[in-house]
């Protein structure tokens, strides 16, 4: 039978020790990464009035930023496969922290979307894939907690740098905060020091040899990676690992266009981005819509990230047990369908209380989400090829979330209120769900089937040894009494 997805590393993880130093430099690093554009949105009013500039121009910073951080993500993958982690965070935070730099010199609004939005945006695609690959590298039982926490980062630091940008606005302005934002962020190339190589010489797996039909290999993993049963054990992934490919194969794996669960996952997500972000821009615009004043609505997002911090973690320890282990993509897809729901009965929230409680469930929701968001591809095509997997997801993902919140601020504009803002973005997120749920338990039972062909081939060819053994004997036996 060809070894899960997860366990087809070559070598035993670690799952502890150094790994959880790598946790907190992933941690730092993800959470600029997802943080820092949201969290610059403080500054955007001054910005606004000083360049004379609308609020869509202005929001273009952030989504500009978002989108290029997405959109870097295949030449990001391709740096880590040739480069290894430490190396490209390093250079992402340098490119960060020039970028903010360079930004606060800025004369016009142009100027800030190339400094802030592009230079920036990559940097902090240097800063993201490098971190959600390495923790593949290092953990396997307990990879869905060390997913969980240092998806955790995210929240974390934009519940810290929401009331620091504010201080350093009222005292230093936003030439100034801009510049020493550029020197905190630096802080990634402190995380990317963090990210040592993993010691891929610890005791091998046996019988490691046999990339293709290795049943002992698989028998011996299952009790150390419960994920085994839906890593995706399709045959013809494997032969190309086996068989070498192209030194452009070798940077970006595009045979994943040919992976069953890759399809499923990318297809589900691409409708999914449409409607995850919208919801968080909108919430406070919303309070305030609905006769709030600014500093009730502001305290929803401080809600929402405190719900968000709480899951995120818990969310990890849940993915790890053996229950849901197994068939993690089921909790995904729960995840998601639950964020539908919310969004669907948000505009039934009546009142600040109403709202409050939205922030709560809503931030349950996305924090299960983004916790297990990369743990699921992962647990797909395996940790040796999540780099280029993550890398081409996140290209074709940069399209619905650059397109997402104004597609959604157009149908507020259109109809002058947000409830059909978020049913549509219940709906977004409600049919990928479901049709995760669906195209799951279709991937699980073909890998059901698989499996047992894979059996049946190798205890068949079993035989035919045992058997072709047995001739010789009996012939060497026939040729010694002659």
């Amino acid at each position: 039978m060809p070894p899960a997805a997860g366990t087809n590393l070559g070598y035993t993880p670690p799952d502890g020790g150094w790994g959880w130093a790598v946790v907190l430099g992933a941690f730092i690093s993800i959470g600029f990464s997802y943080a820092f554009p949201k969290s610059l949105t403080i500054y955007f009013k001054e910005i606004q009035e000083y360049f004379s500039v609308s609020y869509s121009e202005i929001a273009w910073v952030s989504s500009v930023m978002l989108a290029t951080m997405y959109a870097g993500g295949p030449i990001s993958s391709i740096l880590v496969n040739r480069y290894g982690s430490r190396p490209v965070v390093l250079v992402g935070g340098l490119m960060v922290c020039t970028a903010m730099v360079l930004a606060s010199f800025g004369s016009t609004i142009i100027h800030l979307y190339l400094c802030v939005g592009v230079i920036g945006g990559f940097g902090l695609a240097l800063n993201l894939q490098p971190a959600l690959t390495i923790i593949g590298t290092y953990f396997q039982v307990k990879r869905p907690l060390a997913n969980g926490l240092a998806m955790t980062g995210s929240p974390v630091i934009l519940f810290t740098l929401a009331p620091l940008n504010q201080l350093l606005f009222d005292t230093f302005g936003w030439r100034g905060s801009f510049q020493i934002l550029g020197s905190i962020v630096l802080n990634c190339c402190v995380a990317g020091a963090l990210m040592r190589p993993v010691n891929k010489h610890v005791q091998p797996k046996p019988n490691s040899e046999s990339p293709q039909f290795n049943s002992a290999a698989a028998k011996d993993a299952a009790p150390a990676d419960p994920s085994e049963e839906s890593g995706n054990l399709q045959t013809e992934g494997n032969q190309n690992e086996s068989k070498g490919q192209g030194q452009v194969q070798k940077l970006i794996d595009f045979s994943l266009f040919k992976h069953r669960g890759f399809l499923i996952y990318l297809a589900g997500n691409v409708v999914m981005f449409f409607g995850f972000f919208a919801p968080v821009v909108f919430l406070a615009p919303y309070a305030r819509h609905q006769g709030n004043d600014e500093y009730s609505a502001a305290f929803l997002l401080s809600i929402f990230a405190l719900a968000d911090m709480f899951i995120r973690p818990a969310t990890g320890f849940i993915g790890n047990t053996k229950w849901i282990r197994p068939r993690i993509q089921y909790f995904f897809s729960f995840a998601v369908s639950y964020n539908g729901v919310c969004h669907l009965l948000c505009p039934l929230a009546s009142g600040y209380v109403g709202l409050v409680v939205y922030a709560i469930f809503f931030g349950l929701g996305f924090g299960m989400v983004s916790a297990l968001l990369f743990e699921v591809l992962m647990d797909l095509v395996g940790a040796h090829r999540f780099s280029s997997a993550v890398g081409l997801v996140t290209i074709i993902e940069c399209g619905p979330v650059l397109l997402g919140p104004p597609i959604s601020g157009a149908l507020v504009d259109i109809f002058g209120e947000y409830k059909y803002m978020y049913y549509a973005c219940g709906l977004f997120m409600l049919l990928p769900g479901i049709f995760f749920f669906i195209m799951h338990y279709y991937n699980y039972k073909k890998l059901d089937e698989e499996r047992r062909q894979s059996v049946a081939v190798e205890m068949g060819t079993y035989e035919e040894a045992v058997q072709l053994k047995m001739n010789q004997d009996d012939k060497t036996v026939n040729e010694t009494g002659g």
